[in-house]
């Protein structure tokens, strides 16, 4: 349920009738709507009716929602097809998006294996390298599995010798996976085949003859709009058909519990992560893979805090947990004497939030956060502290993995200006030194990035990342594009975007918003903007536009607001509140029927975050914000642009579709509501190139219309 805007989605259809358009801005075309439909349907909450007139629109086979998709197609790209920029964004777009770039390298048996894209690819091609100075060769390339890019890499796991490789595939951006095997010598693929995979990761035994995943019953309707139920972990020998796999755990009383198994790194345990939807509090099981009749052992259980293991030596587990530490810390439980007295603290709870820890040559590598920004220690087994990675600047540092008789790892680094570096750092020296630097058709000195502090409704300090060409003169005037997601304790941290680098060489100051709901200061934050505190989030967003204003970045009419996903619900939530404040708003892939999200895929796992419209304590909360219960006929609602994809089996498109008719037929003012509607995609992982680039040029193409922007010279 997450996804920050890494430029996403492209090409569709449609055309129009209905209600009487308006024109929508100056120069630009009038509108006329597509004629939808509505329905006479009502629902009893607590006492309360509330009408749904576009149910008709969650049957997404149906003929009248795919002749409505067609209708709002040629509508949508007729518009932007008028729109003089964006041809010249495009090819900005995709002369700047044209570079190489890797992912950090794992290591299995000596083997290096990571991800390339030489910068056009739709999809990164999967390399081997048998050394660190071995010349890699391609060992999967997506590209070839479909004529249009849509198929795409969807995780990988190497045996622990590196000879065999776990890999699964997404059709269509949809994410139910197939498995399958692969002999990394010959690069030819096994026999085995496991379907109907969701939500899982893979795991080898330690002899290589089989891995551990999870998946779900194939669902009985076959639509992708069914809930997501019963997850199972299975252990699949390989060789063997999936009907043969043994069953490792699961629990008929418990439909939302889910399962991820790990093996240890000594392969004697399988470790059993036990969630319940996204709530991060979790349970922890493990198996002795060498008693061959042995239990599960239930070492976790009390669902009180997070525990995320870490590693291990012999019985003795480390966990990163939020326990009694909000900020999280580092604890070591002996399975032997396992009650919470014996428990010993290896790493204690810091001001900075800790969000990992690996183990690698004997020391425990340690991320945390500060205000939003990565910092990396190095501790040893005892926790002592043995010194800070030197990190190139304030900016967003993962990877650092790697097993415990490992000498050295691989990180990336990215900032606002800086495209992912990827690093080689050895543990015991320190030593630190680039891998693989891209080489991208722009001068990042040419940028600067800063992090300020603002002042929420209710008080709170929240921070926010600025970014803008350094010549850019403040005026007040300036157009500004606000991005932000609050939700799932899920950080906004520094990251390289090619779209918002455009944006910026078109004269556009952009700025980000570490607002509540996400991970930036650990549990506390999380839990103050989610539940009956998500009203937070939306006050802390309207807080950020409001201080851009105040401090004479932009004004509404220039200020356009972005999120997707649960960032999706953000802005669509704060565009039916605050109207006037935003000159344009791009909600993405949202959650915008707060009162119905638990009825399909995977939405019964956010009421962890949200809360059920079926508790007549929150359905109030969820209703007071609900962007399609909050439209209001006759308001002057922002220059919209709505988008999302007919295969998002995460947030299924019908969200989408309901508040873009509502907004549609209560807007009051002369601006455009668009919706934009991408075929052959998904959520938006694994995403083509092509089709990032075609979305990212068009929301930049609406913006230019919608904020008044000259046509960008974006050399």
């Amino acid at each position: 349920m997450w996804h920050r805007w890494t430029t996403t989605i492209g090409v569709l259809l449609a055309v129009a009738c209905s209600h009487p358009g308006r024109a929508a801005a100056a120069g630009s075309p009038a509108l006329v709507y597509p004629e939808t439909k509505t329905v006479d349907v009502v629902d009893d909450y607590h006492g309360i009716q509330v009408p749904d007139p576009y149910r008709w629109m969650e049957d997404l086979d149906s003929a009248d929602v795919k002749d409505w998709v067609e209708a709002e197609n040629r509508l949508t790209f007729g518009y932007l097809e008028s729109i003089p920029a964006r041809s010249a964004i495009r090819e900005r777009l995709t002369e700047v998006q044209d570079f190489e770039r890797y992912d950090v390298p794992t290591v299995s048996g000596g083997r290096h294996f990571f991800t390339r894209n030489r910068g056009l690819q739709n999809q990164s091609v999967l390399y081997v390298a048998d050394g660190l100075d071995s010349e890699p060769r391609v060992l999967l390339d997506p590209n070839t599995l479909s004529a249009d890019g849509t198929v795409a890499l969807a995780g990988t796991a190497a045996s622990d010798d590196g000879k065999l490789l776990v890999y699964g595939i997404a059709r269509a951006g949809s994410d139910w996976n197939e498995l399958y095997v692969r002999n990394v010598d010959t690069g030819e693929d096994l026999a085995d085949r496991i379907r109907w995979v969701k939500f899982s990761g893979m795991s080898w035994k330690i002899d290589g003859s089989g891995f551990f995943y999870s998946r779900y019953n194939e669902p009985k309707d076959g639509k992708l709009e069914s809930s997501n139920y019963y997850q199972k972990l299975y252990f699949h020998r390989l060789g063997t058909l999936q009907s043969e796999d043994r069953l490792i755990y699961d629990r008929p009383d418990q439909k939302e519990w889910m399962f991820d198994g790990e093996v240890t790194d000594d392969g004697r345990y399988l470790i059993i992560h036990v969630s319940q939807g996204t709530e991060t509090k979790n349970r922890v099981y493990y198996l002795d893979l060498k008693d061959e009749g042995g239990q599960i052992v239930r070492l976790l259980d009390d669902f009180d805090a997070e525990y995320v293991f870490i590693g291990n030596v012999g019985p003795v587990f480390w966990f990163r947990t939020d326990l009694d530490a909000p900020r999280s810390r580092v604890i070591a439980i002996d399975t032997r004497q396992p009650e919470k007295a014996n428990w010993k603290e290896l790493i204690p709870h810091a001001p900075e939030t800790l969000k990992w820890v690996n183990v690698v040559d004997d020391m425990f590598l340690a991320s945390y956060l500060k205000d939003a920004c990565s910092q990396v220690k190095v501790f040893n087994l005892a926790g002592g502290l043995v010194r800070e990675v030197a990190l190139p600047g304030i900016g967003n540092a993962w990877g650092f993995e790697g097993k415990r008789t490992d000498r050295e790892t691989f990180y990336g680094y990215t900032s606002f200006s800086v495209p992912t570096t990827i690093y080689r750092y050895v543990v015991k020296t320190g030593e630190n030194v680039v891998y693989k630097q891209p080489r991208v058709r722009f001068n990042p000195d040419d940028y600067e990035a800063r992090q300020v502090f603002y002042i929420s409704t209710d008080g709170t300090r929240v921070p926010m990342f600025i970014t803008h060409r350094k010549a850019l003169r403040l005026d007040g005037n300036v157009p500004t594009l606000l991005y932000g997601y609050g939700g799932f304790a899920i950080p906004n941290v520094p990251g390289f975007s090619v779209g918002h680098l455009v944006w910026m060489e078109m004269g556009g100051v952009y700025a980000e918003a570490c607002i509540r709901g996400g991970g930036e200061y650990g549990e506390d934050w999380h839990n103050a903007g989610r539940l009956k505190h998500k009203q937070n989030c939306f006050d802390d967003f309207v807080a950020a536009a409001e201080w851009l204003i105040a401090n004479r970045y932009t004004r509404p009419g220039k200020l356009a607001i972005q999120g997707g996903s649960n960032g999706g619900l953000l802005v669509g939530a704060c565009i039916t509140q605050r109207p006037e404040l935003f000159g344009a708003a791009l909600p993405m892939v949202g959650v915008h029927d707060m009162l119905r999200f638990s009825q399909y895929t995977i939405g019964w796992a956010w009421t962890a975050e949200y809360g059920r419209p079926d508790d007549p304590e929150m359905f109030p909360v969820l209703r007071a914000y609900s962007p399609l219960h909050n439209v209001k006929p006759g308001t002057h609602y922002p220059p919209t642009l709505i988008t999302t994809a007919d295969h998002d089996d995460r947030v299924v498109p019908s969200h989408s579709f309901k508040f873009a008719a509502a907004l549609q037929r209560a807007q009051g003012g002369p601006a455009p509501i668009l919706i934009r509607i991408e075929t052959r995609a998904g959520h938006g992982r694994g995403k083509p190139t092509g089709k990032r680039i075609e979305e990212a040029a068009d929301q930049l193409a609406f913006l230019t219309r919608a904020l008044d922007m000259p046509v960008p010279d974006t050399r």
